[in-house]
C-alpha cells in the first residue's frame, strides 16, 4: 500500500521525537492513502509555520505488515473512535495514552474537531457527536507510533 505524508520540512528520517502532543491517534508519525489530502495538509503546515516548502513524502508498506504489528483499526465515526480521539487530544503529556504501533481510521478535521469541543464541553452528549457527523465524509490516517511500525515503511 502506498501511504502519503504532507509538511513543510526535509525529513530525512522519521524522529517520533518530533511528534507533537494532543493529536488525534497520539504521538507518532501520520500519513494517509490519499495523495490530496497530503497535498492540503503540507500547504497547511507551510502557512501555518511560514517556512520551509510544500513536501509531500511517499512511502510503501507491506499490508501483510501492519497485521504483524500492534495495529488498532477503526472504521469509520463510531463512539469508541470518538472516546479514543478525545483521550488522545486531552493527553497533553509526551506518554503515549495506548500502546498500538499503527493506529488507522478517520481524521478528526475542522469539522469533526469542532463537534468532539462541543462533546468535550458538555454541550452535545456523544450520541448527538455521532448524530451531527454522520454524514460527513471519511478521510482516514494513519498513525505510526513507534518505531516498530515506522521500520516498516520504506520512503519512495
Amino acid at each position: 500500500m502506498i501511504l502519503y505524508h504532507g509538511t513543510n520540512a526535509v525529513i530525512e528520517n522519521i524522529d517520533l521525537s518530533q511528534s507533537r502532543v494532543g493529536k488525534d491517534f497520539g504521538l507518532g508519525f501520520y500519513l494517509t492513502p490519499d495523495e490530496q489530502v497530503a497535498h492540503r495538509q503540507a500547504d497547511r503546515k507551510f502557512e501555518q509555520f511560514g517556512e520551509g516548502e510544500v513536501i509531500v513524502y511517499k512511502y510503501f508498506v507491506d499490508d501483510d505488515a501492519l497485521t504483524k504489528a500492534n495495529t488498532l483499526r477503526f472504521d469509520g465515526y463510531t463512539l469508541d473512535w470518538a472516546r479514543f480521539v478525545l483521550n488522545n487530544r486531552k493527553n497533553r503529556t509526551r506518554i503515549q495514552a495506548h500502546d498500538y504501533d499503527i493506529v488507522i481510521g478517520p481524521i478528526a478535521d475542522d469539522v469533526v474537531g469542532y463537534q468532539i469541543r462541543r462533546v468535550e464541553e458538555g454541550i452535545i452528549s456523544e450520541e448527538q457527536f455521532l448524530e451531527e457527523i454522520k454524514y460527513h465524509t471519511v478521510t482516514i490516517q494513519y498513525l505510526f507510533a513507534t518505531q516498530k511500525a515506522i521500520n516498516l515503511l520504506q520512503k519512495i
